[in-house]
This record gives structure tokens, C-alpha cells and sequence, in this order.
């Protein structure tokens, strides 16, 4: 068999369509034009290159963009202080904090400044706690894009069992959580997890979110599972994810590439979160 390919790029595409509408309405009916403001602590080239991809897409669906570029030796009382502003400023609905950030500032500490209705990836602790219980929130961007991917190919989640490779609080923790929510059975496995192979041969759905090129082989999945790869690393001048793509696309039912897949849908996601704390609602 030869797995459906889920075309993440053009899932995004038709989202975007139907969010810069909704941005347009909300500013004609209410005189609100929603505003996203991000901040990068350095020069991180790989959050870089999501912040420029993001301004782009701000620009096509007509959301405010406004970016804090600081330089790497910024004092975490500096930064809390702008997180602080940025919450009072009526123009800024949804504050985005790269990360990583530097070793001197904690994100523990900087993350839960952000205001929890401005808090547009999920990194206050009131949110996260919200996502735990399984309550309204601004649901964290990589995770909702992979459950919008799931639903749009109409991808059974409930009583299915899903494994995810990872456990980071911006992808696998959270993601593992929304898919509880959805009534999933999931496993987490991670670098210390003694089976990997049996863990992944027993699972209906996979996601790897860990940056390891090749990390997920042919022998590792079964014959009809959904594959997701959340993963992204540079390898040889190329964007790359964990999943042994070629091979495993001859045992998957479904599978993401890299890239067009996950990745696609994460800054659209970030918009949709904007446009929900600008106060929009379908």
C-alpha cells in the first residue's frame, strides 16, 4: 500500500482564506483589527525564519504584526517589563515568546507574565492547566494544527491508540493531552522509553516530535497507521523530519511530509488563536 499524503500547505491555505475573511468582518463590524506581537530574545536562526514566515502571513490575512527583535544579553526584568506592556496595549491581542530563550532568563518566570488572554501558544501555566482539565483556552499552535489535519481527512481519534515521540511542553505533552480529550489512548515515549519499536508497532496513530532525522523507521510501523511527523531538523542544507518518509510511506494509510505538512499549519494556527483572543468567535 502507498499512504495518503496529508498536504498540510494546502489544509493552511483554505483556513487562511476563511481567517482573513473573518479578520476583514471583525474590523468593518467592530473596529477591531487584531494584532500579534512576538518577541525574540537573540538570534536563533531557526526562530527567525518562523517569525519572518509568520509576518508574511500576518500580512496575506491582514493581521497586525508587530516583532521585538532583543539582543541576546537582555535582562529577564527587561523583558518581563515589555511582556507587561504588551498586555495593557489594546492594539496587541495575542503575544508570541519565542523560544528558547537564553540561559539567564527563565521561561518559567517570563512565560507566566503573559497574559493568559494574550497567551497565544499556550505557555501560561493558567492555560496549560486549563488544556489539562480539558477547558476553553487558546489551545498551543503545533498541536491544534495536527488535530485540524487529523479532522480534515476525517482521521478517527477516538478509541484509537496513538503514540507520540517527544514529550516538550510545546508539542508532545500538550498534544498528548488534546488527544485524550478527543478519547485517544496515548502513550508518550521518549529517550529513555526501553521499547520504542514495540510502543510505535502497537499504535494507530504516531507523532514524532523530536528533531532526530531517520528516527522513525519502516520496521517501527505498522501496516495502516497514521503517520504525523512534527519534527523538523537541517540536515544537509534540507528541512527534514524524524520520519524515514520513503519507506514509511509504503506501510502508512496516512503521513505527513516534511515540509508541507505539520509545519504549514502552525503559523496558521497562531493566527486563528489571534483572531479567537481579538474576541472572534463562528
Amino acid at each position: 500500500m502507498r499512504a495518503e499524503i496529508i498536504d498540510g500547505k494546502m489544509v493552511a491555505k483554505n483556513i487562511r482564506i476563511k481567517l482573513a475573511a473573518a479578520i476583514k468582518k471583525l474590523e468593518s463590524e467592530r473596529g477591531i483589527k487584531p494584532g500579534l506581537a512576538t518577541i525574540i530574545v537573540g538570534s536563533d536562526a531557526a526562530s527567525l525564519s518562523y517569525v519572518k514566515n509568520k509576518e508574511k502571513i500576518c500580512l496575506e490575512t491582514g493581521l497586525n504584526s508587530f516583532s521585538y527583535n532583543l539582543p541576546e544579553d537582555t535582562r529577564e526584568g527587561d523583558l518581563i517589563q515589555l511582556i507587561e506592556e504588551l498586555n495593557k496595549r489594546e492594539d496587541v491581542h495575542g503575544i508570541l515568546l519565542q523560544l528558547p530563550l537564553p540561559e539567564h532568563i527563565s521561561a518559567d518566570r517570563v512565560t507566566s507574565v503573559i497574559s493568559p488572554l494574550k497567551d497565544v501558544d499556550c505557555l501560561n501555566p493558567i492555560n496549560l492547566g486549563k488544556l489539562f482539565k480539558g477547558q476553553q483556552c487558546l489551545m498551543p499552535c503545533t498541536p491544534k494544527g495536527i488535530i485540524k489535519l487529523l479532522e480534515e481527512y476525517k482521521i478517527e481519534i477516538s478509541g484509537k491508540k496513538a503514540a507520540i515521540v517527544g514529550r516538550s511542553s510545546i508539542v508532545g505533552k500538550p498534544a498528548a493531552l488534546m488527544l485524550l480529550n478527543k478519547h485517544a489512548t496515548v502513550t508518550i515515549c521518549h529517550s529513555r522509553t526501553a521499547e520504542l519499536k514495540a510502543e510505535l508497532m502497537d499504535s494507530d496513530i504516531i507523532i514524532s516530535a523530536v528533531g532526530k532525522p531517520g528516527l522513525i523507521t519502516d520496521d517501527m510501523v505498522k501496516v495502516g497507521a497514521v503517520v504525523i511527523d512534527a519534527g523538523t531538523s537541517v540536515l544537509n542544507g534540507k528541512l527534514v523530519g524524524d520520519v524515514d518518509f520513503e519507506k514509511v510511506s509504503q506501510k502508512a494509510s496516512y503521513i505527513t511530509p516534511v515540509p508541507g505538512g505539520v509545519g504549514a499549519m502552525t503559523t496558521t494556527m497562531l493566527i486563528e488563536n489571534v483572531l479567537e483572543a481579538a474576541g472572534y468567535h463562528e
